[in-house]
């Protein structure tokens, strides 16, 4: 089988008593993203891109919300639990966080190699502002969108791996 594209987005609200995760680095910030995990918006981003990639549904479907399992869950070992049911593998990612502050170019390398070294392949960020636009750009939220190439392994089909078990 051929390589697959997918595309990822999240957005979570800027809320006080929170740390701020992106892409598995804490980023110094008076505020953190509000969830149900730690609510780290790139690495949510980046698993979707995966899971749509391998036409295996979405992060909810996989860890929904209302699983009190998942309830402040590193997002990084969400995605590794997800890389290990594919198989596979992810060949890159392209990700863009989007945001007014805090600034992301500090912070791009660290968060490139905690990224990379998750998915097993190159993690590109890039960081953008919304212009002052909507929710995100009045500073509420942030944002991060990611495409990722994937190759199943061979003779693999697409389509959803099973939900994590109740007793996992």
């Amino acid at each position: 089988m051929s390589a697959r594209v997918g595309v990822g987005y999240d957005s979570h609200r800027l809320v006080p008593d929170r740390p701020l995760i992106l892409g598995g680095v804490e980023v110094p910030c008076e505020l953190g993203l509000s969830g149900h995990s730690d609510a780290d918006v790139l690495a949510h981003a980046i698993t979707d891109a995966i899971l749509g990639a391998a036409g295996a549904g979405d992060i909810g479907a996989h860890f929904p919300p209302t699983d009190e399992r998942w309830l402040d869950a590193d997002s990084i070992e969400l995605l590794g639990e997800v890389l290990a049911k594919l198989g596979g593998r992810v060949v890159n990612v392209d990700a863009t966080v989007i945001c007014e502050a805090p600034p992301i170019a500090p912070h791009r390398a660290a968060i490139e190699q905690r990224l990379s070294e998750a998915v097993g392949a190159q993690v590109s960020l890039k960081a953008t502002t919304n212009e002052g636009l909507g929710a995100i750009g009045r500073g509420e939220g942030i944002a991060a969108i990611a495409v990722a190439l994937y190759e199943p392994d061979d003779g693999a089909r697409p389509g959803t791996p099973p939900l994590p078990s109740s007793d996992e």
